[in-house]
């Protein structure tokens, strides 16, 4: 069972061999950390199962570290004398690797690669290990997939941990923002100040669903490797009652560092998240549906038919005039969790008209954006879809004629082509806008001899306010 869980940042400078004195900056960090491992101590759990951002990272899959035992070293730290060779708990990762089999979910130990401790996993191992070293380890690394998946790997985690009856501690590894200072390692930024001050508040009140509304964009912009970690640690927790500790958080150093407890009391099914989560977004998508035109109806009827029948549908005749007689481009944009989901169009028509065009993106953007994994017909619930006709299309004779929220862009050079919708969250900056065609192009960022076109949209889309 999970007996309980631990949030430990991962500053490498924390270790007095390393700090050299510098250290004594984060005291209160460091303190937190002795106190998180005598804790640790005092419960003796049987197996840690430890989760690093910078343990082996997959785009669609969950790394469980393989074999019985591992070494690491601080060596690229300059403190070759610290070093690690935990037991592995192969037995876990065995059965957790079963489970995630058996629910057809996208982790396990098949793909591991990785012979050497991370600095994720040491810098934990080296407070826990001050104070117990009577336990297993389970060292999982994150990965590109949703906030909601990691979320549900952690519930297999703690199914594992019930079928084998083992006493397990959860270590979630991470740090918070990282541009939270001039001087830090990404500068500064206010919305990583921002976002840590929110985390702090969800981790305190262990209020572990507000975890799941915190946007793709946001975390990335707050440059977080800890909340994946955290998601996943909530997992663990899915249905606890849990008494929280919060020890300290610093920014000392520009990076945010934040250290909590969570002691599993008992058990409540009001804290049952991810259940609460799916039904919370079924119902939003559900009250919001009545409200979409033609346009969103149609690619959602055309997304059930190929995702249900496998087929694709013919252009219905009840639809708008205009539907029929004009022949425009069409980007289909499909999002689940308020991140993109999937995204396929054309600049120009390739079919008779604009509903054909948006039957054959809509079904494009679902099974075939390269980006992501298939779409299946359980999500049809939970997804919003956002439909752009792309209007007229104008060479522009200077930047100063763009602007990223009135036109998308096209930027092309000898052959190569990238091009980026208006609208688009976090892109707030011609110079942004114009640099995210390019590498969509595979234009070189410096190249001047491009030719930049502009283009307004008519958005389909449904209005939260």
């Amino acid at each position: 069972m999970i007996i309980g869980a631990v949030t430990m940042p991962h500053p490498p400078i924390a270790l007095k061999e390393i700090g050299e004195g510098e250290e004594l900056k984060i005291q209160e960090t460091v303190q937190s950390c002795m106190e998180v491992a005598k804790w640790i101590a005092e419960v003796k759990p049987d197996t840690i199962v430890l989760l690093s951002p910078h343990a082996v990272m997959y785009k669609d899959y969950f790394n469980i570290s393989d074999g019985t035992s591992a070494y690491g070293s601080m060596s690229q730290f300059s403190a070759p004398e610290v070093s690690f060779k935990p037991k592995y708990d192969k037995a876990f990762t065995d059965a957790l690797t079963s489970l995630c089999h058996e629910h057809e979910f996208p982790a396990g130990n098949d793909h591991d690669r990785e012979v050497f401790l991370d600095h994720g996993t040491m810098v934990p191992l080296y407070f826990i290990n001050q104070f117990y070293k009577d336990y297993e380890l389970v060292r999982i690394g994150l990965s590109g997939e949703t906030l909601l998946k990691h979320y549900e790997f952690g519930t297999y985690i703690k199914e594992t941990a019930k079928r084998l009856d083992r006493k397990v501690v959860v270590v979630a590894s991470g740090d918070m923002s990282h541009c939270l200072k001039l001087e830090g390692p990404y500068g500064f930024k206010v919305e990583g100040v921002e976002y840590d001050q929110n985390l702090v508040q969800t981790l305190k009140h262990s209020n572990f669903m507000e975890l799941f509304d915190y946007s793709e964009s946001v975390i990335d912009n707050a440059m977080s490797c800890g909340h994946r970690s955290y998601e996943i640690m909530a997992g663990c927790l899915d249905g606890s009652l849990v008494d929280t500790t919060f020890y300290s958080y610093q920014d000392t150093f520009g990076v945010g560092y934040g250290v909590f407890r969570y002691v599993v009391v008992g058990e409540d099914p009001s804290r049952c998240f991810l259940k609460k989560y799916y039904e919370r977004e079924k119902a939003r998508i559900a009250y919001f549906e009545k409200d979409e035109d033609a346009y969103i109806k149609l690619a959602r009827m055309a997304l059930q038919q190929y995702l249900e029948e496998g087929v694709t549908m013919e252009v219905p005749r009840d639809l708008p005039e205009e539907m029929y007689t004009s022949k425009q481009g069409v980007f289909v944009s499909i999002y689940e969790n308020h991140n993109l989901r999937g995204c396929i169009g054309s600049i120009e028509a390739k079919t008779s008209c604009v509903a054909e065009e948006i039957i054959r993106n809509a079904i494009a953007s679902a099974s075939k954006d390269l980006r992501f994994a298939p779409v299946t017909k359980e999500e049809l619930p939970f997804l919003e879809i956002v439909i752009d006709v792309i209007g007229k299309r104008s060479v522009v004779e200077s930047l100063e004629e763009l602007n990223p929220k009135k036109y998308g862009v096209i930027a092309r050079r000898e052959g190569q082509m990238g091009m980026l919708l208006p609208k688009m969250d976090g892109v707030d900056t011609v110079a942004k806008q114009v640099r995210i065609a390019k590498a969509k192009g595979k234009i070189h960022p410096k190249a001047e001899d491009v030719v930049y076109e502009r283009f307004e949209v008519k958005r389909h889309e449904v209005s939260k306010v």
